[in-house]
């Protein structure tokens, strides 16, 4: 059990040093709502400290509150984003004081804990992995906050593995069931589970995620004037936001140009292209001929092992994430070349599917089969619908702590400024299923 505990302190002190170094800015940058569909830095700050109060020292630790008076400003769900600047937010040293004694409580209770209790916020560490995932999920929108702000800052620009795009564009995955989801990943949410059997027709997916290249093709080819690759609410949505290109691109004479992090830089043209809405993905696919893949697809060609015959955890198996698998962490701030990561295919030959941009996909975000709500409603359950999109995979600034083949996404398909991009789909002929690939 101590190994277990000091993996968890160890995590709780990586996602917290993360958190104040994308807060370590002056007042102004963290009280100040850098876009109205963003919270104010300093109250994610404030919330991420409060939610480990609320779950790990109240409901595991029957700690009474430190701060019940500020729960209400600190609930997601009662001070939508628009109001939260107008709240007599924690400034930042009182909130970051506020989380540090959170945080010391919280290690006494981890001293304390049995992690082989049956209760299920104690069992295997459940609770300390729902604040670390939680914190680090709020850090990687803290990243989104700062690049729309554009503040200069925290572009880690470590040298990523070389790209290679020889060989096949994609991959086929035959026809037959497999176990989606999952009943045995101990830190797995709620909407990840119950595994259940899905059975899909052949299909082809694409081995890399679709290059900044090729999606400036499509915009060179007209395809944002075309109503033929949108859907009627893409259009909509497109001529009305007047959208030409994906967020922070500008066009300068024949070549495209990005902001990230406060610079601006060539559009690299060997990376995976990200801050793209699933409208846009949606019409990219249509005008290549082909389809986002839907969420079954993505999970069976990142994560189903044919020969073993069950899921993996990662696509290269069961292995934590390393520097050779993907690109995870923030280690640079952009996505790599694609195939920048071989060692980090999947079984059946699709890369990057871990890490880098988070993937639309065609689904909408629903409960799977047997779905239970825990340990409460307004993780998962009250976004069911069909209102959002399903994004998988993670990105560069998605931590390894908070991503596997299962961990799934979602957001409204007009979002562009999370680091998302996409691949696409298609389903096999009947000659090609036959064949097992081939004509």
């Amino acid at each position: 059990m101590t190994d277990r505990k000091d993996r968890i302190a160890a995590e709780l002190v990586a996602v917290r040093e993360r958190s104040l170094a994308y807060t370590d800015a002056d007042d102004e940058t963290l009280m100040r709502q850098h876009s109205p569909i963003m919270s104010p830095l300093v109250w994610d700050l404030a919330h991420v400290g409060n939610y480990e109060e609320l779950w790990v020292l109240r409901a595991a630790g029957g700690i009474a509150p430190l701060r019940p008076e500020i729960d209400d400003m600190y609930d997601a769900f009662k001070t939508p984003r628009r109001n939260r600047p107008s709240l007599p937010l924690l400034c930042p040293d009182e909130a970051r004081r506020y989380i540090s004694g959170v945080r010391g409580r919280v290690l006494d209770v981890l001293d304390a804990i049995d992690l082989d209790a049956p209760h299920p916020l104690h069992r295997d560490g459940f609770v300390f992995g729902l604040v670390i995932q939680h914190e680090h999920q709020h850090d990687e929108t803290m990243l989104a906050t700062l690049q729309l702000s554009g503040r200069p800052g925290l572009v880690r620009d470590g040298e990523p593995p070389p790209g290679r795009t020889g060989g096949p564009r994609e991959v086929f995955v035959p026809a037959g069931p497999f176990r989606m989801g999952t009943d045995t990943l101990p830190w797995a949410y709620d909407n990840e589970r119950a595994a259940h059997l899905v059975d899909l027709p052949a299909y082809w997916i694409d081995r890399f995620p679709v290059s900044n290249a090729e999606y400036a093709a499509f915009i060179a080819d007209g395809g944002y004037d075309d109503p033929r690759w949108w859907t009627p609410e893409g259009w909509e949505w497109r001529c009305r936001t007047e959208v030409t290109a994906p967020l922070f691109w500008e066009r300068d004479g024949d070549a495209w140009w990005r902001l990230r992090f406060g610079r601006i830089e060539p559009v690299p043209p060997d990376e995976p292209v990200q801050h793209v809405s699933w409208f846009e993905a949606d019409a990219y696919a249509r005008w290549a001929g082909r389809r986002l893949p839907t969420e079954a697809e993505w999970e069976k060609a990142c994560g189903w092992d044919p020969a073993a015959g069950r899921s993996r955890r990662y696509p290269w198996g069961d292995e934590e994430p390393g520097p050779g698998h993907a690109n995870l962490g923030h280690r640079i701030a952009r996505p790599a070349p694609v195939g920048a990561y071989p060692a980090g295919a999947s079984p059946y030959g699709a890369e990057q599917m871990i890490g880098d941009v988070w993937e639309w996909t065609g689904s909408w975000f629903l409960p799977y089969p047997h779905f239970r709500a825990f340990p409460y409603r307004e993780y998962s359950e009250v976004f069911f619908g069909h209102r959002f999109r399903v994004l998988r995979g993670g990105s560069w600034a998605t931590d390894p702590a908070a991503v596997r083949t299962t961990f799934r996404n979602w957001d409204f398909p007009i979002r562009r400024q999370i680091f998302a991009g996409f691949r696409c789909a298609r389903t096999a002929t009947p000659e090609e299923a036959a064949g097992g690939g081939w004509a």
